[in-house]
């Protein structure tokens, strides 16, 4: 038998998992500690788990051999370097948001091609104005996307910006899709391909090589006519620095769903800047999928784990994704 832990705190999510991963493979015996200090006693035997392991957790963990994040993109604080340096597999549910994320960002794309936000505000003040419209209208068989994160949800956008006519442009550090309308690039092309592009769309993970890293120097490569839409992580992306290049003309204006501070606050500037459309982030919260497509990533995971074969979705534990 395979011992599997459910990491506390136990939720809905969780509860349902445990109860039909044994139906499904009953080489597994699945345990839900409530506590921290339950689940240090549970994972001495563990095989597996998942969620988190905190790091008074970890030294206790003597047959761990996989952890299943139940998150594409970890939270804060979920990669540490003895998590890292331990000899534990880590895989997570990567691609099961491809849809709703790249409907939420065309949203964001066509929305602004259109001066959509121009037209919202004039319908705010009931005004009727057909030249609400002040930034360039953007043709999309004639437009560039660039697209930061060709993985799971970047190559869906990719697919349905080329269904759109526009050429693309994809950069990735890890490349897991070939298709051959997208022109691919390693991220250090990344300054070079800023000036080409008339919408920039980071679906880019938090690690310590992303942080930041859409800053002010970084749209300064951008066109001025040029759109941002991040829908990655916030903590990539400097607010302020956003927020300034919008201010004065750096760039036409951005689609946000994530954000450097959650939430944005009230008094921040960003929310008063034309051209500007926000969401907060919530890009895939009604999608009702979503816990079967995360229960089938973890059951096909666990079916390889017990066969001795290589887990889908192997996460680069240095790179924390």
């Amino acid at each position: 038998m395979l011992k599997f832990v459910m990491m506390p705190p136990q939720d809905d999510l969780k509860v349902m998992f445990a109860r039909r991963l044994p139906e499904e493979l009953p080489e597994y015996t699945v345990v839900s500690p409530e506590t921290d200090e339950d689940a240090r006693r549970e994972i001495v035997d563990a095989d597996a788990a998942f969620g988190w392991i905190p790091l008074d957790t970890l030294p206790e963990a003597k047959k761990l051999r996989w952890l299943q994040n139940p998150d594409s993109g970890p939270r804060e604080g979920y990669f540490y370097q003895e998590l890292i340096d331990h000899p534990l597999v880590i895989a997570n549910p990567r691609g099961i948001y491809y849809d709703h994320i790249s409907h939420h960002i065309m949203m964001f794309l066509i929305a602004l091609s259109r001066g959509l936000p121009w037209y919202v505000e004039a319908q705010s003040r009931k005004a009727w104005e057909g030249d609400a419209r002040k930034s360039p209208y953007i043709y999309l068989p004639e437009a560039t996307a660039l697209i930061v994160g060709v993985g799971g949800v970047g190559h869906e956008t990719a697919r349905l910006c080329h269904e759109f006519g526009m050429d693309v442009i994809g950069v990735d550090a890890r490349p897991e899709y070939s298709q051959s309308y997208v022109e691919m690039h390693t991220p250090e092309e990344l300054d070079e391909l800023l000036p080409r592009a008339d919408f920039v769309i980071a679906t880019t993970p938090h690690t310590p090589d992303t942080a930041g890293m859409w800053n002010g120097a970084r749209f300064k490569r951008m066109k001025n006519t040029a759109y941002f839409i991040n829908i990655g992580r916030g903590k990539t992306m400097r607010i302020d620095e956003l927020a300034d290049a919008i201010e004065n003309g750096v760039i036409g204006g951005c689609g946000l769903d994530v954000f450097e501070v959650e939430p944005l606050p009230s008094d921040h500037k960003l929310w008063t800047l034309p051209n500007v459309l926000i969401t907060p982030h919530v890009a895939v919260r009604e999608a009702e999928n979503l816990p079967e497509r995360r229960f089938q990533i973890l059951l096909e995971n666990a079916r390889r784990f017990a066969a001795g074969q290589p887990l889908k979705n192997i996460v680069d534990k240095g790179r924390w994704f």
